[in-house]
């Protein structure tokens, strides 16, 4: 098994952190869109990364690459065992892709203005706040055990300040700095922290 992974983007950081939690045996060879072997990137028809390679399997999208993973190799598992709780849980990454990727994605480009990046910053501060006060209830993400959406939160909190967002020190956003703290202290985050990660929070 190979994951071809981008050595600083949240989606393949994502991949990252459940080999680590799974202790899975993968290669992982850090690229860039730009330099990835054509061949490799011929297995994803949009050509870009991440990428996992298995015998005869590609996988290119990120939500079906931890779940395949997560059916793989059960445990320890990562989804709920009920199928409400199961599409609850589905629903969240997908708000997380929909909602909070693209602006994610906006401010790492830096193609836009000074003044349109402090209002997309402004954006994802405030969707992330929303969630604040779900962490005064569960140890995780919506959830008392770390998760598939922990995998999806975990990269976007950790680049925060490099992206020009600092959550500030309030009574409201305390479960969440609580939680990012507990989050990044995880042997299986830091172990999936690629350099250039780590210098982002250096």
């Amino acid at each position: 098994m190979i994951l071809y992974s981008n050595n600083d983007d949240h989606y393949s950081h994502r991949v990252r952190i459940v080999l680590a939690e799974k202790d899975i045996a993968c290669e992982i060879r850090e690229t860039s869109n730009e330099e990835a072997p054509e061949e490799v990137l011929a297995l994803n028809p949009y050509h870009s990364l991440p990428i996992l390679a298995d015998r005869d399997l590609g996988l290119y999208d990120t939500g079906v690459m931890l779940e395949y993973l997560d059916e793989r190799f059960p445990h320890p598992p990562l989804l709920p065992v009920y199928p409400v709780s199961r599409a609850n849980s589905r629903t969240l990454m997908l708000r997380i892709d929909k909602e909070w990727c693209p602006l994610v994605d906006t401010l790492i480009a830096k193609e836009l203005s000074e003044k349109e990046l402090l209002i997309v910053r402004e954006e994802l501060l405030n969707e992330i706040s929303t969630v604040a006060p779900t962490f005064k209830e569960f140890n995780f993400f919506m959830s008392e055990d770390f998760s598939l959406i922990d995998c999806y939160l975990a990269p976007i909190l950790w680049r925060l300040p490099s992206l020009g967002i600092n959550l500030p020190l309030n009574r409201h956003l305390k479960p969440l700095l609580d939680y990012q703290t507990k989050i990044f202290a995880r042997p299986s985050f830091q172990d999936s922290l690629s350099l250039i990660e780590r210098d982002q929070r250096d």
